[in-house]
């Protein structure tokens, strides 16, 4: 399945159903009075979270989603029936724009959730509700209003806890199938990633966190070299990322030290906000190398300012992959535990200010 995380849909609600003109007419029953129902309201759009869908690929063949129109009201009070809402689902991470005005509409996020982005038309009235002392004969009704009609903009960001970087045959997709059950290609080409991948690293019965691989960024990304850029998206809901360096051909010509320089560049050009995320610098092809080159590398991103965590695996063999990921699922599990505390601190400090005003 082609991977697609934009598209443009419109979206029309129904309109509502029209007040009915009737009068009661029975035999031996003069002046019946009035008997005009209401119409019934018009169904509205809806987009709810399906965390079974992973693309946006569907709305490419399909992108107007009409909503069913309201019944008119009959006579002998009889209401029309009101449509059904018109449910259009969409992956987890969906954020809605009004594509007229760029206005943010909602962020989806969490399954089953649902957003209105359309509103259906209210009913018309009968001539029955009109009646009164000194009009028992109305013959005013009111039509159904009409549905709302939008420009959709949807635009998906994956949710992962974890997001792998590098030039391309860094090693990302090899890491992602060592730890997870995701099955990217894997090819000694550059590029072989296309799309996004996301993987499931399982620890043990409720040890678990998400990891996301996009394609490899290259030089000149920012200015839409590669593919890339156009994926980097997906890693501005991610709470770490990890640089993953090939070292197996640590010499003048393929300096590490450029490489990680290079990823950083492109970062900072496309959001600086993703540049300053934590980073850990992952040294991978350990299983060609030995561990003189790997200190050789470490000394000198250390020379050059990192300051942050640097791990060595063999993404293909294995080798210290499983401590990388116990790593990061307790750096995840303390930033829960301190976001957790600053909630508590936030209620603590609401209530005590809602106290001093009483």
């Amino acid at each position: 399945m082609k991977f697609v995380d934009e598209a443009l849909i419109t979206v029309q609600a129904g309109n509502g159903g029209d007040g009915c003109l009737s009068f009661r007419r029975e035999k031996f029953i003069p002046r019946g009075g009035p008997d005009g129902g209401d119409g019934g309201d018009g169904g509205s759009v809806y987009l709810e979270v399906d965390s079974g869908l992973n693309t946006l690929v569907d709305f490419r063949f399909k992108r107007l989603f009409r909503a069913a129109h309201g019944q008119a009201g009959q006579g002998t009070d009889r209401i029309g029936k009101s449509a059904e809402d018109l449910i259009i689902r969409v992956p987890e991470g969906t954020l809605v724009y009004d594509a007229d005005t760029e206005e943010l509409i909602g962020d989806l996020i969490g399954h089953g959730t649902r957003l209105v982005v359309a509103k259906g038309g209210f009913h018309g009235l009968g001539n029955a509700r009109f009646k009164s002392s000194v009009n028992r004969a109305p013959r005013r009704t009111t039509p159904g209003m009409p549905g709302e009609e939008r420009n959709l903009r949807l635009e998906l960001k994956l949710l992962a806890d974890v997001g792998l970087l590098g030039l391309p045959n860094a090693g990302k997709s090899t890491l992602i199938r060592a730890v997870s059950a995701a099955r990217p290609k894997v090819a000694d080409y550059p590029f072989t990633t296309l799309i996004p991948n996301l993987g499931v690293v399982r620890l043990g019965l409720e040890q678990s966190f998400v990891i996301a691989d996009i394609p490899g960024i290259i030089e000149g990304a920012a200015e839409g070299a590669g593919l890339g850029l156009r994926f980097l998206k997906h890693l501005e809901r991610t709470r770490l990322l990890l640089h993953l360096l090939d070292i197996s051909g640590f010499d003048p010509e393929r300096d590490p030290l450029v490489d990680f320089e290079t990823i950083s560049a492109e970062l900072e050009a496309f959001d600086e906000d993703l540049a300053t995320r934590p980073r850990w610098v992952v040294l991978n092809k350990m299983d060609v190398v030995d561990d003189a080159i790997a200190d050789e590398c470490e000394a000198r991103l250390r020379e050059h300012g990192w300051d942050g965590p640097v791990h060595r695996v063999s993404a293909a063999t294995g080798l210290g992959c499983d401590e990388l990921m116990w790593a990061i699922f307790h750096w995840l599990t303390a930033q829960n535990d301190e976001d957790h505390d600053f909630d508590d601190q936030h209620e603590e400090d609401d209530e005590h200010d809602a106290g001093a005003d009483d």
